[in-house]
């Protein structure tokens, strides 16, 4: 319980005690009692990153989506905590046997938090939003495919396609696909209006995010336990571990300080929680750029690195070794890490073949977060033993970064947690900030849209992670776990990450 709690019951039972010594009748309210009995319908929640607007649909952090996602927007379709797509806002679809016409059936009687109605005419305003020349959505590539949408009545949409996109369905259930509304649109990145079990109360900067519970919601059969959620904002290791420890957050589902889980061992109150996510840590490198441009040198770098010791060094030992860009929990996941295997002697003769005998110097642009200034001291001093002088320029995430990195292209080598799954096919984007060109890794990504075959496509990622493995366009590091701490009377978030998100449908206190 909060500590107001046993303040007041400490009073009380002062109180109780005066009274009983001096012989008279203590009243107590019946209100008292009842609220003392209730079950906790309100939860604060600990982020370390503060979303830069809360409208997932015109910007990429995926800290707007772990506030909004599924608690205030909703999509056609959903992605369960088991990263399975399911219905949401289209009960149904069909797809033609060309792959080329998509066919959804849409609820009826569903409407956003303002009254206005959503039906076949929003649904077709929010994916031309979406898709649209003007459109800045972060994953503006997942529309591409589509040539025109159709509205032959409120609760039917099709989609035509100019291609078949074998991933569109599990596309269209990402924070970039939710349904926004036509007038509420353009205010949604500082008071969003969506479709979801959560409205909307206030953003203070810098601080928290407040929601409460939709008693419209359109889903009767979800009982949402859940009258307020609070999203506070503490960027802070030591200061996320002290407000769990005093009671001022209750949970803290992505806890950046694995070095401080131990502490929680033996709290009578709180609980650690280890899952599965999609953060795949890796070092880009600038493939266009000097010496990154020859592949020997990039076989070196990779060579130089002991993964395991990257992992101790730079998140405790709580990780998984990755030698491509793409997790275990991922379908058609083959183990790479053997492709370039720890070898110092050899990553010297391939620096030496490569006209680097005695090394060479560059720069590695880390955003601020612990594991990336971790990982990049620990790759630093393996560097050395190559030869390889790495210098670490701390750049603040994400507004430098992306202005710096991202978009401008100006840097060496960066680190970064990539947080969007299956998302291999960044490697054929272009431009895309690590410069990579290789039109046999394009093709291979290409073909895994041109089928919805489950079984070719995992075949096809396989070759993918191979290419990507054998050419080295970033250092592949590790997975981060998900590190979680949280009351354990809290039941209902999500242990895994199969995409990034704080869903609050189900939670609620045990009573």
């Amino acid at each position: 319980m909060p500590r107001t709690y046993f303040s007041q019951a400490a009073k009380l039972s002062r109180r109780t005690a005066l009274t009983l010594a001096l012989g008279t009748a203590l009243w107590l309210p019946f209100s008292a009692v009842e609220a003392e009995a209730a079950p906790k319908t309100a939860l604060t929640l600990g982020m370390a990153i503060e979303p830069t607007g809360l409208d997932p649909t015109i910007a990429a952090p995926v800290a707007i989506g772990q506030v909004t996602w599924q608690n205030i927007f909703e999509g056609l379709v959903t992605i369960d905590s088991k990263g399975q797509v399911k219905p949401q806002l289209a009960e149904s679809w069909q797809i033609s046997p060309d792959g080329k016409t998509y066919t959804f059936k849409l609820r009826k009687d569903v409407t956003f938090h303002d009254g206005e109605a959503f039906d076949s005419s929003v649904a077709k305003f929010s994916l031309d939003r979406a898709r649209g020349e003007g459109s800045v959505n972060p994953q503006k590539r997942f529309f591409a495919s589509i040539d025109t949408i159709e509205t032959p009545d409120p609760e039917t949409l099709v989609l035509k396609l100019k291609q078949p996109a074998g991933s569109l369905i599990y596309w269209l259930g990402w924070p970039a696909s939710v349904m926004v509304a036509p007038k509420s649109a353009e205010n949604n990145r500082t008071m969003p209006i969506g479709t979801g079990p959560f409205k909307f109360v206030s953003w203070a900067k810098g601080d928290k995010v407040e929601l409460e519970k939709n008693p419209s919601y359109w889903d009767k059969n979800v009982a949402v336990k859940l009258e307020k959620a609070t999203f506070r904002f503490v960027a802070d290791a030591q200061a996320q571990a002290a407000a769990l420890k005093a009671g001022d957050i209750d949970a803290f589902p992505e806890f950046g300080a694995p070095e401080l889980m131990s502490s929680f061992e033996g709290d009578a109150r709180l609980g650690t929680f280890i899952g599965n996510t999609e953060l795949k840590v890796v070092a880009g490198m600038n493939n266009a750029r000097k010496p990154f441009d020859d592949k020997r040198v990039r076989e070196a770098l990779m060579m130089a690195v002991d993964r395991p010791t990257v992992i101790e060094g730079a998140w405790s030992g709580l990780g998984t070794a990755i030698g491509s860009h793409y997790t275990p929990n991922d379908r058609g996941y083959i183990d790479t890490t053997g492709v370039h295997p720890y070898d110092v002697e050899k990553a010297k003769a391939l620096l030496a073949e490569a006209g680097y005998p005695n090394g060479f110097s560059f720069t590695i642009k880390a955003p601020q977060m612990a594991y990336a200034q971790r990982t990049s001291q620990v790759l630093q001093a393996m560097l050395a033993e190559i030869g390889v002088t790495m210098t670490i320029e701390t750049t603040e995430f994400p507004a430098k970064w992306v202005a710096d990195v991202f978009k401008g292209g100006n840097y060496d080598m960066t680190i970064v947690a990539h947080a969007e799954p299956m998302d291999i096919d960044i490697y054929s984007r272009n431009p895309y900030y690590f410069n990579y060109k290789n039109p046999t890794f394009n093709e291979v990504i290409a073909s895994v849209e041109k089928t919805a075959d489950a079984g070719e496509q995992e075949k096809l990622y396989g070759e993918a992670q191979k290419i990507l493995a054998e050419d080295v366009p970033a250092l592949f590091l590790f997975v981060m776990p998900k590190l979680g701490v949280w009351d354990k009377k809290v039941k209902g978030l999500w242990q895994d990450e199969p995409i990034p998100s704080n869903v609050l449908t189900d939670v609620h206190w045990e009573e």
